[in-house]
């Protein structure tokens, strides 16, 4: 027996739970019946929605991307394959290839968003190996770090925990609780890092430590609008503070995770002004790292970009796929039933927080997933499955 935590459900509504009970696996909205209606359903048949809306997950294919609303029926593909309900926070913290010893905390609304936000610890660890033959050593700071999914990538790959940031005190009791063994419980900062205190609190816990990476998603939804260089757009100034710890803790790299619209804002002008940023400050920017969640080992279709530079001009060129359906020479991709195929079936808004479970007949991601073998060996695995 073994402990599994956080498999809970959210409970449908009665409205809910009616137009769920219609959807087949890997269906979706067009298979409610026109007898069940309301404003929402009607305006997307008018306009003909996305196919993930009402979408209910298949076995045989990684899931869509996880989003903070994974706990609603209408909001994306978010029903169980098989029973009646939306997927459990450990069902989609798998989905986002969290192990089962990371135990959320928080209130549910808090959860929902930690998962959903996370950057998926197995695509973290990949951009950690496309740095770590650079490196000597693997010192890391992790800032906007939320739960800790770019932190957890890393330190499944070797490196060191030094110092975290995250705003929000819910969000970082989560990342404080998983990663209090990497680092001191003193160099979790919490706080808004515009603030000369929390700016000075968080340099100060990286005293006595070569800082070799600083890693961080911060928010970038201003540079949609007037530029980072708009002072009064406070999400920008969240980038210039991600800038300016870099520019103070002179690291060997960065890595910026951001989503791929970020590319394209402003006709690519956004971009260019992100490297214009980092140069000024002796930073060489490699072209964007794009990636798709499930080609590294994720059981998820979620697209990233991971923006990488450095202090001595490190090329990082486009890495190709691990994992791939059309490709013989790689191994398949994860789908939802080597996720959580074995996980204890649960009612509509049951679970629970902690329970016993014997697991039966493991998939390679199973055994991942519960720290029974590394990665190389799950690889490895998955090739020979």
């Amino acid at each position: 027996m073994t402990k599994l935590y956080n498999h809970v459900a959210f409970k449908m509504g009665t409205h809910e739970a009616e137009i769920a009970v219609c959807i087949p696996e890997g269906g979706n909205w067009q298979d409610i019946p026109l007898s069940i209606s309301d404003t929402r359903l009607t305006n997307i048949r008018a306009t003909g929605g996305r196919t993930t809306y009402y979408g209910r997950l298949r076995w045989d294919k990684p899931s869509y991307t996880i989003a903070t609303y994974f706990n609603r029926v209408g909001n994306g593909c978010n029903l169980h394959p098989s029973q009646n309900r939306v997927m459990s926070n450990r069902e989609a913290a798998r989905l986002q290839s969290f192990p089962d010893s990371f135990i959320f905390q928080g209130s549910k609304a808090s959860q929902y968003k930690q998962i959903g936000n996370a950057v998926p610890p197995l695509l973290a660890r990949f951009v950690s190996s496309l740095i770590k033959p650079h490196l000597r050593s693997y010192n890391f700071v992790d800032l906007f770090a939320g739960c800790g999914g770019m932190s957890t990538g890393f330190c499944m790959n070797g490196f060191n925990l030094i110092a975290v940031n995250e705003v929000d005190k819910n969000i970082m009791s989560t990342n404080q609780f998983n990663h209090s063994k990497d680092t001191p419980n003193e160099n979790f900062i919490l706080g808004d890092i515009t603030k000369d205190d929390v700016k000075a609190r968080l340099i100060k816990a990286c005293e006595g430590h070569s800082i070799d990476v600083i890693v961080g998603g911060p928010p970038c939804q201003g540079f949609s609008y007037a530029g980072w260089r708009d002072p009064n757009d406070v999400r920008n100034q969240l980038f210039r503070e991600f800038v300016h710890m870099v520019d103070t803790l002179r690291p060997n790299f960065f890595v910026m995770e951001n989503v791929p619209g970020i590319l394209t804002m402003r006709k690519g002008e956004a971009f260019k002004e992100i490297v214009e940023a980092f140069e000024s400050i002796g930073y060489f920017v490699n072209k964007p790292i794009k990636l798709n969640a499930e080609e590294f080992g994720v059981p998820q279709k979620r697209k990233r970009v991971f923006i990488i530079g450095s202090r001595d001009g490190v090329v990082i060129e486009q890495p190709k796929p691990l994992f791939s359906n059309d490709d013989e020479s790689l191994p398949n991709v994860v789908t939802v039933r080597d996720a959580i195929g074995n996980l204890p079936a649960i009612e509509d808004g049951g679970g629970s927080v902690e329970m016993d479970v014997k697991f039966d007949n493991m998939s390679p991601f199973d055994r991942l997933m519960q720290g029974q073998i590394t990665f190389d060996e799950f690889y490895q695995l998955q090739y020979n499955n």
